[in-house]
C-alpha cells in the first residue's frame, strides 16, 4: 500500500489527458467514459448531474471534448441536462484542425424512442461539420426515424435495442477513433458489459446524499470488468482519477 500525497501543480489540468495515447483501442475505436460521482457513489442529484459537479469538473468536463472524435451521450442525460453541441476555445479548436479533426466533435445521441425536442439546441445549435448524430435501432418507429432524419444523422445500429458493438462500429466506419461517453450510467453500463469501455476518468465530489444511481448500471448478469489507475489529481476537494481497462 502506498500514502498518496500532494506533488507539484499541474499546470494545465487537460494535459495528463491529452498526452494518453488512444492509438491502440482493443477493438474498433477507442472509448472514454467521463463521469462524475458523489463520496457515496451517487451519479446524480434530483436526477441532474450539475448539481454534483464542483467549478473544477465542470472546467474540466467542458475541456475533454477537445480528447474526442465525437461525444456519445443517452437520449435522458440529454433530456434531463439540456444538452447542447460541444463548445471549445480557438485554441483548442486549431489544436483539433492540426491534427485532420473537426474544430469541435459531434455528439452522438442514443434512442430507440426517437422521442426529443427538435427544437433543442443539440439539434439546431449543431454546426454542419459537426451534425448531431442519433443512434437508434430497426425497432424505432418508422415515422419518427423519418422525423429524426430532418434533424439529425441517423444511424441504425442494431435490431430491437441499440446494440454498443454496433454502434462503436458504426462510428469507426465514420472515421471517428476516439470516442467521449458522457453517460448516463445505464448505457455506460451496457458498454462495460459488451468490453468496449477503454479508460474512465471519474472525478469525485466532495458531496453525499445524491440519488441512490451510480455511474454505471450494467445488466443483470454481466461479468465484471477490471481497470488499473493510471492517474491521479486533486484540485480543492475534488479527485480526478483515470482508469485503463486491464490488459488479459
Amino acid at each position: 500500500m502506498h500514502e498518496l500525497q500532494r506533488g507539484a501543480e499541474v499546470p494545465d489540468a487537460l494535459t495528463p489527458y491529452l498526452a494518453v495515447d488512444r492509438s491502440t483501442p482493443k477493438h474498433e475505436c477507442w472509448v472514454t467514459g467521463h463521469m462524475v460521482a458523489g463520496l457515496d457513489g451517487t451519479a446524480a442529484i434530483g436526477g441532474r448531474v450539475g448539481s454534483l459537479s464542483t467549478p473544477p469538473d465542470q472546467e474540466l468536463f467542458r475541456r475533454m471534448r477537445q480528447i474526442a472524435d465525437i461525444v456519445l451521450v443517452g437520449a435522458e442525460t440529454v433530456r434531463r441536462e439540456g444538452y447542447g453541441p460541444g463548445r471549445l476555445s480557438e485554441e483548442a479548436q486549431t489544436a483539433r484542425r492540426r491534427l485532420g479533426q473537426s474544430p469541435v466533435p459531434p455528439v452522438a445521441v442514443v434512442s430507440r424512442s426517437l422521442e426529443f425536442d427538435w427544437d433543442a439546441t443539440v439539434f439546431t445549435g449543431a454546426t454542419a461539420s459537426a451534425r448531431t448524430h442519433i443512434l437508434t435501432c430497426e425497432a424505432a418507429d418508422p415515422t419518427r426515424r423519418a422525423e429524426a432524419e430532418k434533424h439529425a444523422r441517423v444511424i441504425v445500429a442494431g435490431r430491437e435495442r441499440v446494440e454498443p458493438a454496433a454502434a462503436l462500429r458504426a462510428l469507426a466506419d465514420l472515421g471517428h477513433r476516439v470516442v467521449l461517453c458522457e453517460g448516463g450510467p445505464r448505457w455506460l453500463g451496457e458498454l462495460v458489459a459488451a468490453d468496449r469501455l477503454d479508460e474512465l476518468c471519474l472525478s469525485v465530489s466532495p458531496l453525499m446524499g445524491g440519488d441512490p444511481l451510480p455511474i454505471s448500471v450494467t445488466p443483470p448478469g454481466a461479468p465484471l470488468a477490471g481497470f488499473e489507475l493510471r492517474g491521479v489529481m486533486a484540485e480543492d476537494d475534488t479527485l480526478f482519477l483515470r482508469y485503463e481497462r486491464q490488459e488479459r
